[in-house]
């Protein structure tokens, strides 16, 4: 066995995880080993899937490139042992044979690609890459592992915040009051509540308050009788009737009327109401949970929303923290919505790239999760299975050689900088790409494709600029540095 050791910094060496190749011929270990390494990565090889299994290094690897024909212990049957002690492994088999029924088995036991030897080098990093993707995100390999639509999906500090709250306050009857820009999964945060709630047997009950005619409030809420007002041509249950014993949803609470927001506060307040036209009292016996992307202080403070009402509502607040603001979740929730999707759309599954995701951890996102979401529909039926490409509108990034993300070392007015400045920053951000990606050019996760040009282009300016790889281990501006990492 070939000990591992540490890789150079690479974009491709995700999260410093460990490729294990197994492989009972030196020649393919010792090819696929020196590919890896030249790739940034940490590597270890094994003659045998038995010898896979003694490995005295206990870290879980995060890809294995195994070959099908093993002696004594072949690959599929290593694949069905890790299946077993739920070592969920991303696999890319390597086969000699093309054994198109054996590639069948092996996908549907969970293998991640299967590729035929000979191989090309590029797929096989491609695969590679996507697969540490995979286990950096959260995900598995199992075949059956649909995703969960009600899944909150994330991993940052913001997202554990939420996640706590969540735990704190679902099994209790408080009022919890969600605030939140639009798109930010306010109505996914009400179902997780009501899901974890003792109510979860009974209905959720939503009303989109933003959607209801003025004249037709009350009727909405709590229903009316035959003959209440003109056009009610039969009973009606209303909102809190239907919700009874369960949860009541009121999505985007600060569109209601401020006259007819007294209504609510009584049923509020002592549980219970009448219908349209009814004489009846009833009991509302429902838990409410109201979300708004409104700041309701500020109704309140401008006359348009009631301070009792608020303060009623706001029993439990729960901030939905915008996409802009917890940029660590990006990578989790692309690879979420790429597998959702490619299910939802019956399509071949893209690639998702770690330029990719740092493209889309650049962008603020302005109609936040809604808005990541529809972007990655848009690349996968682009895409058609190959690495997916993200069309994000570039005027709301910030500026490529904005002057307050680097350090000024000449006194140059805040509104233009000189061209001489713009050459020497283009050559520091050249600089840095360059040695983020090993001096790797071409190919996945190479200077050009982190950069968004062509191959060609780079090496031009690489020339133009006189640029040779002793220059990248200058020390560059400490700005540029940040704004690439962030």
């Amino acid at each position: 066995m070939r000990p591992a050791s540490p890789a150079p910094i690479h974009a491709m060496n995700t999260n410093h995880a460990t490729v294990c190749v197994v492989d009972d011929e030196a020649c393919i270990r010792e090819s696929v080993e020196g590919l890896l390494r030249a790739e940034g990565l940490r590597v270890e090889t094994y003659c045998s899937a038995r010898e896979f299994l003694a490995r005295a290094n206990p870290e879980r690897p995060g890809c294995l490139v195994l070959d099908v024909e093993l002696p004594t212990l072949s690959g599929l049957e290593l694949q069905r042992e890790l299946l077993r002690a739920e070592e969920h492994i991303p696999i890319i088999f390597l086969t000699g044979h093309g054994d198109i029924p054996m590639s069948v088995r092996a996908i549907k036991a969970g293998a991640f690609q299967f590729l035929t030897k000979p191989f090309d080098p590029e797929d096989l990093l491609d695969a590679v890459q996507e697969g540490l993707l995979t286990r950096e995100y959260g995900g598995t390999t199992r075949s059956d592992s649909s995703p969960n639509t009600d899944e909150i999906v994330g991993g940052g500090s913001a997202h554990q915040t939420l996640l706590k709250q969540i735990e704190m306050v679902a099994p209790t009857d408080s009022t919890v009051l969600i605030q939140g820009e639009t798109g930010t999964g306010k109505e996914l945060i009400a179902r997780e509540i009501h899901k974890m709630s003792r109510r979860k047997e009974q209905p959720l009950v939503q009303v989109n308050c933003a959607s209801i005619p003025k004249e037709l409030y009350e009727s909405e809420f709590f229903g009316h009788v035959r003959g209440s007002f003109t056009g009610a041509i039969k009973d009606r249950v209303g909102r809190f009737e239907a919700a009874h014993g369960g949860t009541l949803f009121l999505d985007e609470v600060g569109e209601i009327p401020f006259d007819l927001q007294s209504k609510l506060l009584r049923a509020l307040q002592e549980k219970q109401y009448e219908r349209v036209g009814d004489e009846r009292t009833r009991r509302a016996d429902v838990r409410i949970v109201a979300a708004t992307n409104r700041n309701l202080k500020a109704e309140v403070a401008a006359g348009r929303f009631r301070e009792d009402l608020y303060y009623r509502l706001n029993v439990f607040p729960v901030q939905a923290a915008p996409l802009r603001e917890r940029r660590e979740d990006i990578p989790p929730l692309a690879k979420y919505f790429v597998e959702m999707l490619v299910k939802e759309l019956k399509c071949s599954k893209p690639r998702l790239t770690e330029a990719g995701v740092a493209r889309l951890q650049d962008y603020d996102w302005p109609g936040n999760i809604r808005e990541l979401r529809n972007v990655i529909e848009r690349a996968i039926i682009v895409a058609r299975g190959k690495a997916l490409e993200f069309d994000i509108p570039t005027m709301t990034m910030a500026p490529a050689f904005s002057p307050s993300l680097f350090e000024s070392r000449e006194t140059v007015p805040a509104e233009f900088l000189t061209e001489p400045e713009i050459q020497r920053r283009e050559r520091e951000n050249i600089l840095i790409v360059l040695r983020k990606a090993d001096w790797k050019i071409k190919g996945a996760n190479g200077a050009a494709e982190l950069l968004g040009v062509k191959p060609t282009t780079l090496i031009s300016r690489i020339k133009k600029m006189g640029l040779k790889r002793e220059d990248a281990t200058q020390q560059a501006n400490p700005a540029v540095e940040r704004s690439l990492r962030n």
